[in-house]
């Protein structure tokens, strides 16, 4: 090697790192602000990136028929770009599905070209992100509870209660500032109780109607679509918390044609009068959710606590996981009978309990045993891996308690090829369960999902106090 060259190595060796250097992740998962795609470079790619709402309300197709809000306008968006095209060549969509909370910093990485949330986007939208024309203006968010509770006249009257909202609600931010009037007028504030990360806006809403959650807030025009298929949700549209918000959607500011075509679509975009057919057809038998902590079942459950404390700790489960599960299958009813030889609290069927080696499950002990024995096997011979967040895990194995692993396996096969993340099944593998096979399973372990939550949110009073608290699974 010749001395100049030499010399200069070592010079560039002293030179700071950039910053694209010292980035850690994959590159598919960032890029340069600088490097947004503008309508003519989507165009070339003939692929429009969109992230949406991870929310059933705001996205989502089940067997075929899109019931998610932003579906219809975005599938609409897509046709308008491939009419207007000069050159002929066509876009198609790819659906990014994700927290909304996460939307707008994805957008500002470069992981999609459009947000289209469905919902408010609250406060720190960011400097490099503009937002489109209005859908809809001045949108009002509005206290939401079961019919024949307790009615609200004023928000003063909220001092003090707890209201449920969904990770991302822009009914976050409304609350603080009611709050903020209270603390001047000396009332306690109105405590927010952000929920789980695996509900959506819908599943709060569910939740509130089954009696489980007091309230929650949310803006007007979802809480009047999910009460066409929640009809024991009241609306309380007196109590507005705020009015100051609009619906709209998102493109990167160094994306202005883009901007340009979004603003331009949406002036002439009228909403479908059926819009909502095949969303009230699919939904309104879907969310059907109960209170499992209602006096009779909070009687029948401790009646069986101690065969599922038991037979939980065996195999190293929660055993409230164990309860929301008979409670599903058989309203913790150890008579239960079901289809196909379903039998007892757990509803397991003999050639299931014969595959563990448990035999009778006409007995409570048993059918118990047998079951969690079998849920430890699918989570053993499948869902083993250490990449499996400890919940999604437990989600995937009661899919396959109710489908069957081998099904469960190849959904999550599909997610990856798809560009989902095979790892969750919360809003990404159930997307493609939904769209195969319908909303069975994806109600099935969401409902489990939510009885579990509701559980847990009392685990204190469920225990006796002698009994240590065991770590949630």
């Amino acid at each position: 090697m010749t001395r100049p060259l030499l010399f200069l190595l070592c010079l560039l060796a002293l030179l700071p790192v950039t910053a694209s250097a010292r980035l850690v992740g994959p590159p598919e998962v960032w890029q340069q602000p600088g490097e947004a795609r503008d309508l003519a470079q989507i165009r070339r790619s003939g692929v429009l990136k969109v992230l949406v709402n991870q929310s059933r309300n705001s996205s989502g197709e089940v067997k075929g028929q899109s019931v998610g809000i932003e579906y219809h306008r975005i599938r609409a968006f897509e046709q308008y770009l491939n009419r207007n095209a000069r050159d002929g060549r066509e876009i198609k969509l790819k659906i990014i599905p994700m927290p909304k909370d996460r939307l707008l910093a994805a957008l500002q990485r470069g992981e999609g070209d459009l947000v289209a949330p469905g919902e408010l986007v609250g406060h720190g939208v960011g400097a490099n992100v503009s937002a489109s024309a209005p859908l809809r203006k001045d949108v009002p968010i509005v206290l939401v509870s079961r019919q024949g509770q307790r009615r609200y006249q004023r928000l003063e009257q909220l001092s003090g209660r707890s209201i449920a909202l969904p990770v991302g609600s822009a009914a976050g931010d409304a609350l603080r500032q009611v709050n903020e009037r209270l603390a001047a007028r000396k009332l306690a504030p109105i405590v927010i109780e952000w929920v789980d990360s695996t509900l959506a806006v819908e599943d709060v809403l569910e939740m509130v109607q089954a009696g489980i959650y007091p309230l929650t807030a949310v803006e007007q025009p979802i809480a009047e679509r999910w009460v066409k298929v929640m009809p024991k949700l009241r609306l309380d549209k007196h109590l507005v918390l705020d009015r100051q918000g609009d619906m709209t959607w998102f493109v990167r500011r160094n994306a202005p044609t883009l901007r340009a075509s979004v603003d331009r679509f949406l002036a002439e975009y009228r909403t479908p009068s059926d819009q909502d057919a095949a969303f009230q057809r699919i939904y309104r038998r879907v969310y059907k959710l109960h209170n499992p902590l209602a006096r009779t079942e909070r009687q029948r459950l401790e009646r069986v606590r101690p065969v599922l404390q038991r037979y939980a700790d065996q195999h190293d489960f929660d055993w409230l996981n164990l309860a929301a599960l008979a409670y599903k299958e058989s309203s913790l009813n150890p008579a239960a009978r079901g289809a196909s030889g379903a039998t007892g609290l757990m509803q397991i069927t003999p050639g299931a309990a014969r595959s563990v080696g448990v035999g009778n499950i006409q007995k409570l002990e048993n059918n118990v045993q047998a079951s969690a024995k079998y849920l430890a096997k699918l989570r053993r011979s499948f869902f083993a891996s250490a990449r499996l967040e400890e919940r999604e895990r437990m989600a995937f194995v009661l899919a396959a308690y109710n489908l069957g692993p081998q099904r469960v396996q190849g959904m999550r096969a599909e997610a990856r090829r798809r560009g989902l993340d095979p790892n969750r099944w919360f809003f990404q593998v159930e997307r493609i369960a939904a769209e195969q096979i319908g909303m069975g399973v994806v109600s099935y372990v969401n409902s489990v999902n939510k009885y579990y939550l509701a559980f847990d949110r009392e685990r204190y009073l469920l225990e006796p106090a002698e009994r240590p608290v065991k770590a949630k699974k």
